[in-house]
């Protein structure tokens, strides 16, 4: 069946400055609006390798929504098990500054509650096929004990990446049933109660190491941004550094790594050449506009199914 990923989709409204942004003025600029949110960018990445991942999620009953479920299709995502509900379509609106980060967003999560629904008629199906789970780990913890009882029956990875620490931190015992947990440095520190501002990669390795086997963490990835990223699991440690590119938009870009780095880990891949497959995704979204990486072959990152 593939890679099975669970979790929301957006619809990504972003503003561009056309001069120098100017925080709290009136900035010329354009405004585009494309698919989004975490999940469903994770499912696309994954379909752009060509690996044929199922996507289980919500959307509404709109036009936009019809484009979301055919656009999914177009890359090579399995559909068949999102539900369309009244509020299944979530809304991120974003302003960017001229290096292309965010300077301010606000979002309007959508309502989930249908993929328990969804699980209850056909989990069992879905987990005995899975090659692998990927989702975020700060999902509804009902929801998220429902996937991770599922995984468990018939003894299927997870590999989970944080959207908000805070919540996901309220998880920690579903987190250390997490095969690899991708965060960010702020996250890393958020959940070892730490502060890692100016630590060095090699630094970051080490620390990272050392907290994820004490806190008994399966595998742990902590990205550094431009500095590439750190892993820490029970047989490697080590730093995977940035592929050099431009930067268009860094939106969609921890996506698409922790697309690579779920893709490797599914198959056979050690978490060192799955950082290597995360960050070459990664660049390659950073370098366009609309989240979206090209297509590739899984003959291009030595991956067999």
């Amino acid at each position: 069946m593939g890679i099975v990923v669970f979790g929301a989709v957006f619809v990504d409204i972003k503003g561009y400055p056309l001069t120098q942004y100017i925080p709290g003025g009136r900035n010329v600029g354009s405004v585009v609006q494309v698919h989004g949110g975490v999940s469903r960018n994770v499912a696309e990445d994954i379909g752009n390798i060509g690996l044929r991942p199922v996507f289980v999620s919500v959307v509404d009953h709109s036009g936009t929504s019809t484009d979301v479920i055919n656009k999914l299709k177009f890359h090579g995502v399995d559909t068949h098990y999102i539900a369309r509900t009244d509020d299944g379509l979530g809304t991120w609106l974003a302003v960017f500054d001229n290096s292309g980060d965010v300077t301010a967003s606000i979002s309007k999560r959508p309502d989930l509650s249908e993929i328990k629904k969804v699980l209850e008629m056909y989990g069992d199906e879905i987990f005995s096929a899975a090659d692998a789970i990927a989702l975020e780990v700060d999902l509804e913890h009902s929801l998220l004990k429902q996937i991770y009882q599922l995984a468990e029956k018939y003894n299927k990875r997870i590999f989970g990446v944080v959207s908000n620490m805070s919540l996901a931190m309220e998880r920690r015992a579903l987190l250390q049933k997490t095969d690899c947990i991708v965060c960010n440095q702020q996250e890393a520190g958020q959940l070892f109660s730490e502060d890692y501002t100016g630590k060095t990669p090699e630094e970051m390795a080490e620390l990272i190491r050392d907290r994820a086997e004490k806190g008994g963490f399966r595998s742990l990835i902590v990205t550094l941004g431009s500095e590439g990223a750190v892993y820490a699991g029970e047989n490697e440690a080590g730093w995977c550094p940035p592929m050099k590119t431009d930067v268009i938009d860094t939106t969609g870009a921890g996506d698409a790594f922790f697309a690579g780095v779920a893709a490797g880990l599914t198959y056979s891949k050690t978490l060192a050449e799955a950082c290597s497959i995360g960050t070459r995704l990664a660049a390659a979204v950073i370098a366009t506009k609309d989240n979206c990486c090209p297509r590739f072959n899984p003959a291009e990152f030595d991956i067999q199914i």
